[in-house]
C-alpha cells in the first residue's frame, strides 16, 4: 500500500529500553508501536471526545499480524501510519505502516483486527453503528463490508 493511502501518522522516537543488544527494535516492540498508533488514530477520529470518560465500545484485539521489512535503529524517529481498512459485523481491521519520520520508506506493515466485545468477558457483539460513522467520516469513504 503507498503511504499517501495513510490519513493518519503519528511520529515517535525509538529508546534504548525498545532495542536488542544489535540496537535494533526488539520484535515484540512492533506491536506497541501498533497500540501508540491505533490510541492515537482514535483519538483523531474522535473516540475519546465522544466517550470522555473512555466508557467507549469495548474491542479485544483477535489477530495481530506484523511484516518485517527493514530494521528500525536506536534513536530513530518513525511515523507510525494508521488506517481502518474494514468493518464487519462484529469486527474491524486497521492497517500499520511504520516508515522513517516523514520519508516513504516502508520498515514494516501490519494488521489487527478488533472485534466488538458487549462486556469485558463477553461475546463478540455487532459494532455499534455511532462507532462506525466516527471512522467513516475520518477516513472519508465506506467500512462497512
Amino acid at each position: 500500500m503507498a503511504r499517501s493511502d495513510f490519513k493518519f501518522h503519528v511520529t515517535k522516537r525509538v529508546r534504548y529500553a525498545e532495542i536488542d543488544a544489535q540496537r535494533v527494535v526488539f520484535n515484540s516492540r512492533y506491536l506497541e508501536y501498533f497500540d501508540i498508533g491505533i490510541t492515537e488514530y482514535w483519538r483523531a477520529a474522535g473516540v475519546y471526545d465522544r466517550w470522555p470518560d473512555h466508557s467507549s465500545p469495548e474491542f479485544h484485539v483477535a489477530r495481530a499480524e506484523v511484516d518485517y521489512k527493514v530494521p528500525i535503529l536506536l534513536d530513530e524517529e518513525i511515523d507510525i501510519c494508521v488506517r481502518a481498512s474494514r468493518v464487519g459485523k462484529s469486527s474491524m481491521t486497521f492497517l500499520f505502516e511504520l516508515h522513517g519520520a516523514g520519508r516513504d520508506d516502508l520498515r514494516a506493515a501490519g494488521q489487527l483486527v478488533n472485534v466488538h466485545v458487549a462486556e469485558a468477558q463477553g461475546a463478540p457483539a455487532p459494532v455499534p453503528d455511532e462507532f462506525l460513522f466516527l471512522f467513516e467520516a475520518f477516513e472519508a469513504r465506506p467500512l462497512r463490508a
